[in-house]
């Protein structure tokens, strides 16, 4: 199991490092990411979803329902479809987001890649996020996963996470510091 960049220390990271070592065993890493991907998706674009996964006034049993039935829905693999009836029965939906990331973190250390979280104030187009990953690249020395996001209350400009490093270029940091800067 990797230990590296303390994934193991949340409770989120354990999930996460047992699922990865499945799907590393079963050779599905790839297919597990696509799935946790539209899990992701689903969270973001489902209110129903997203309050199955987050109630604690679900029962176990009842939110174990609920997710075999969401990931028959999202035509997820039998490996994250267990892996949510899993989390299910112990009260651990909550942490899928974090597990996502986290899995996302540990393919892309598979693959020798370094990923980045972005919150853009904006969508981003996709030659905004090619040259973003270009700059990235130049930066780190490898290749860069980019995970987007976007906050409207950033006003303009980024936020980026690259491991323990964030650079933040956005307007509300700016404008913070100048009314700090202001306030003597």
């Amino acid at each position: 199991m990797e230990n590296s960049g303390g994934i193991q220390a949340s409770l989120s990271g354990r999930y996460a490092t047992a699922l990865f070592e499945l799907a590393r065993e079963n050779g599905a890493i790839d297919k597990v990411e696509s799935n946790l991907a539209t899990i992701k998706q689903a969270l973001a674009d489902s209110p129903e979803f997203a309050a199955l996964t987050s109630s604690p006034l679900i029962a176990r049993s009842d939110a174990a329902k609920g997710v075999a039935a969401a990931a028959g829905a999202m035509k997820l693999d039998s490996l994250t479809a267990n892996f949510l009836g899993v989390l299910a029965q112990n009260r651990r939906l909550a942490a899928l987001p974090g597990i996502v990331r986290d899995f996302r973190t540990l393919a892309a250390r598979h693959r020798g890649e370094t990923t980045a979280e972005i919150v853009s104030a904006h969508p981003l187009s996709a030659s905004q996020v090619t040259e973003l990953k270009a700059q990235l690249r130049q930066r780190v020395g490898r290749d860069v996963n980019v995970d987007l996001s976007v906050d409207p209350a950033l006003l303009g400009g980024l936020v980026v996470k690259i491991g323990s490093q964030m650079i933040d270029s956005s307007i509300k940091t700016r404008l913070n510091s100048l009314a700090h800067a202001m306030k003597g």
